[in-house]
């Protein structure tokens, strides 16, 4: 009985962030949710973080939570989403503007550098 939570321990991992939450659950799926939320109304369920990803990658380097809205995702989701692909590491994208809410993607293959302007 000890294995078997352990292994469902090491299956199921969850991340909290600044205001959502990631969670790996056993059978394979992704749970992005609001950070403290009680309900499933504040979560979007995927069926691997690699649909997640997926997702992201389909989203233009610019992208609103109206984007998100076109991939099927409504209300109060779509905004969480934009957070969560913002706060979470894996994927290479930061906030732009929080009115309205805009993210945008990071370039993975070059270096970023900061250039001065006068």
């Amino acid at each position: 009985m000890q294995l078997r939570d352990a292994v469902g321990d090491a299956l199921t991992n969850r991340q909290e962030f600044l205001r959502t939450a990631g969670e790996r659950r056993e059978d394979g799926s992704y749970v992005v949710e609001r950070r403290g939320a009680d309900s499933t109304g504040n979560s979007a369920v995927f069926d691997s973080f690699d649909a997640a990803r997926r997702l992201f990658d389909r989203l233009p380097d610019a992208f609103t939570a109206e984007d998100l809205g076109t991939a099927g995702y409504t209300g109060s989701r779509r905004h969480m989403l934009v957070r969560h692909f913002a706060e979470h590491p894996a994927f290479p994208c930061t906030l732009a503007s929080r009115n309205p809410l805009r993210a945008e993607k990071q370039d993975t293959e070059a270096p970023t550098e900061a250039v001065a302007s006068d």
